[in-house]
């Protein structure tokens, strides 16, 4: 190589080492989020998720005993009618039991006619009345129980009828009772349902408030990337991820202890039953189980809530960037 040639190449090389490194090497890179991954606003907002998803859940399952346990005090009520016989002077109240339950046996429908004796009604009113009120001495009526056959469906109507020959004896198909039960268990869903409206309105109150914040903490970053071209469904995609997964968190935490309450009460319920308080609690809300179905509910309001935190947060974000001139 010609001292020409060395010279032209030593220039170059100079040349290279003083020119100005590639622009890719001088942009800073961005590896965080636009919303900061935890923060004391985000805690919060779990902390307040997990909360209304506990009481949502435990007021859905709530409303789900109240249904089923009315469900069987209406199926048990409507399987048995009452005849009651009342003593009458210059009548046999014996026969006049004898003739009812006999007519009530023969009706199409009817599985079995138990007549209760006399210490069996006067047991029924020992715990108003007390052990020892001269029962014998009382017009006490006598009760026949008529089960009704699975399926059937008897003509009361005609059986009431057909009772007329017995003066003393009248039917109580528990009609009104069940009227009201039904009542009750309505007004119980409606209840559940209320409160369970009012927990999620004022879940996404506070989503909006904790989407406001996070907002004004990074609105000069959203407002840069807006005015550089980004797209609003990227500013808004992030905080819906962010804020989804604190729904997730919060759902999750508020959702498991739901069910884990509800395990407990069915385990209790399980070891007190055949005592006393569990025989009451189990007449009052059944088993204590709410079944597959209750906890895939819990596990759909879980999935509500988060879906809930995230689409909020979208829309507020969609909100603030179209207010940016």
């Amino acid at each position: 190589m010609s001292m020409t040639e060395r010279s032209v190449e030593a220039d170059r090389h100079e040349a290279d080492e003083s020119a100005e490194p590639p622009t890719e090497e001088l942009l800073p890179a961005f590896d965080s989020s636009i919303v900061p991954a935890s923060s004391v606003a985000g805690l919060a907002l779990v902390a307040v998720v997990a909360i209304m998803t506990f009481l949502a859940c435990v007021t859905a399952g709530a409303v789900m005993l109240v249904r089923a346990a009315a469900s069987d005090w209406q199926s048990e009520v409507a399987r048995e009618v009452t005849i009651q016989v009342r003593p009458l002077a210059g009548r046999d109240v014996e026969a006049d039991v004898a003739r009812a339950a006999a007519i009530a046996q023969r009706f199409p429908g009817v599985a079995a006619a138990r007549p209760y004796s006399m210490e069996e009604s006067a047991g029924l009113l020992e715990p108003w009345l007390g052990q020892g009120a001269g029962f014998a001495d009382l017009p006490i009526p006598r009760l026949i129980v008529v089960r009704v056959a699975p399926g059937a469906s008897p003509d009361f109507a005609r059986l009431r009828a057909l009772l007329s020959e017995v003066p003393s004896a009248s039917l109580d198909d528990h009609r009104g009772f069940v009227g009201r039960m039904r009542a009750i268990a309505g007004s119980a869903v409606a209840v559940g349902l209320t409160i369970l409206g009012l927990m999620l309105a004022a879940t996404v109150l506070s989503v909006t408030f904790a989407t406001h914040a996070a907002i004004a903490i990074n609105r000069p970053v959203i407002e840069v990337l807006h005015f550089i071209g980004a797209k609003n469904a990227f500013i808004a995609g992030n905080f819906q991820r962010h804020f989804l997964a604190l729904g997730l968190k919060g759902g999750a935490i508020g959702g498991a202890s739901a069910v884990v309450l509800f395990a407990f009460l069915e385990v209790v319920g399980g070891r007190l039953f055949g005592t006393g308080a569990g025989e009451e609690g189990t007449a009052l809300f059944g088993s204590f189980s709410i079944g597959i179905a209750g906890y895939i509910v819990m596990l759909a309001q879980v999935a509500l809530v988060a879906g809930l935190t995230a689409m909020t947060s979208r829309y507020e974000v969609n909100r603030m960037i179209d207010t940016i001139e």
